[in-house]
């Protein structure tokens, strides 16, 4: 894991084409602001984790076609 400290309003680069920006910081809470082209996909691991969990026992094709409706260009 790479920790790098950053304070609202500075950001970072992951790839060559997404942007992680700290909007906002108080005791406890961080507002990040994602810049990302619409192709890549974002989720909140609480959120893919309670997915995942749903999805068992559904075939890996199922959730390949759930997926692909939800992706831009689909």
């Amino acid at each position: 894991m790479l920790v790098i400290r950053r304070r609202a309003g500075e950001s970072l680069i992951i790839g060559p084409d997404v942007e992680v920006r700290v909007l906002e910081t108080s005791p406890g809470r961080v507002t990040f602001g994602i810049i990302a082209p619409p192709e890549v996909l974002i989720l909140r691991t609480e959120i893919r984790d309670a997915n995942l969990a749903a999805a068992r026992g559904v075939s890996p094709e199922a959730i390949r076609e759930v997926v692909a409706r939800f992706r831009p260009g689909s």
